[in-house]
């Protein structure tokens, strides 16, 4: 099977997308004629011309806003963030109007629109480029969330993601976007809300999304080598998680370490923590154990950066303390 980058599975699943509707479209900072700031969208304007990538001015409020007012009317906007940092700026026509509008007009409008971009740390990028919003859009009713980890998810979710008639939030990885992977050139699709099982186990059960997904991995096989057998499941989307798949797992392996990059305070991992110890509280032979990025502002310096976000260092210790090694 061919493998490809990160940023080229996604530029394929827009452009199958558009191919396949003319409804669709994409609209943001720099994706027409710089090719994307990240290079997604290269090409993509010589296709399909200006009226389908549309360059904007830095205004993500308003650019939002249009895209919501064009989902309301039948089409498929693409809307893209530079960065998910500067979502907040567009905040409220992501939470007010596109994810509350099915609600308010009891059905008559839905809004089939996907807001995609980068989120978190991007390396010295300091306070202001480099949170985690997933759990803050995760929290929202009417929201769907989805985090890939490597080629062939993002191409799979992106076109679900396109066809879905709900809002949809898509975050990526600037660290992830030279990343390679097998992806079929056939047509595929895969369905938002579903983890998947990466490895089995049977000592303790590993659960994370998005480029933390490369720490699990890491974690696990460095576990492997003193004889501890990890199971690692990445959820790919964190509204709707797929709660059965972990609790199955944790029943079977009877521990749980929850690996995520945003700040700890009402997290993924914090819901995913409750829910376990609702639904499984007699198969856990150790407490829940959460692996975040500490409480402060992500700092500007590398030494700074490594101190402060998740590792594989403290993963494989949260492991460790789980299996009283």
């Amino acid at each position: 099977m061919r493998e490809i980058q990160f940023r080229e599975a996604l530029r394929e699943a827009m452009s199958e997308e558009m191919r396949r509707d003319k409804g669709v479209f994409l609209m943001g900072e720099e994706v027409a004629e710089y090719n994307g700031a990240y290079k997604v969208s290269q090409g993509m304007l010589d296709e399909f011309g200006a009226e389908r990538i549309i360059d904007t001015p830095i205004a993500e409020l308003g650019f939002a806003g249009i895209g919501v007012g064009a989902a309301m009317n039948g089409l498929r906007p693409i809307i893209e963030f530079m960065t998910f940092n500067f979502s907040l700026v567009a905040i409220d026509q992501v939470i007010n109007a596109a994810a509350k509008m099915l609600y308010m007009s009891g059905g008559q409008y839905s809004v089939p629109i996907v807001f995609r971009g980068p989120t978190g740390n991007a390396g010295m990028l300091s306070a202001q480029h480099s949170q985690n919003f997933e759990n803050w859009y995760a929290n929202c009713p009417g929201l769907k969330v989805v985090v890939p980890s490597n080629p062939y998810d993002a191409k799979g979710l992106l076109k679900s993601a396109i066809r879905d008639n709900d809002p949809v939030i898509f975050m990526e990885s600037e660290l992830m976007y030279g990343d390679k992977g097998e992806v079929p050139e056939e047509e595929y699709l895969l369905p938002i809300g579903q983890a998947v099982i990466k490895q089995q186990g049977s000592h303790v059960t590993l659960v994370s999304f998005g480029k933390m997904m490369k720490i699990a991995y890491e974690a696990a096989k460095q576990m492997e080598q003193k004889n501890i057998s990890v199971e690692v499941i990445d959820l790919r989307s964190v509204r709707p998680i797929d709660y059965p798949t972990i609790i199955n797992s944790v029943k079977k392996t009877n521990r749980l370490v929850v690996l995520e990059e945003a700040w700890p305070l009402a997290s993924i991992s914090t819901d995913i923590a409750y829910q376990v110890q609702r639904h499984a509280f007699d198969y856990l032979d150790a407490p829940v154990v959460r692996v975040n990025s500490m409480d402060v502002p992500l700092p500007y310096a590398p030494n700074l950066i490594e101190a402060i976000l998740p590792n594989t260092k403290r993963t494989i210790e949260a492991i460790e303390s789980v299996l009283y090694l």
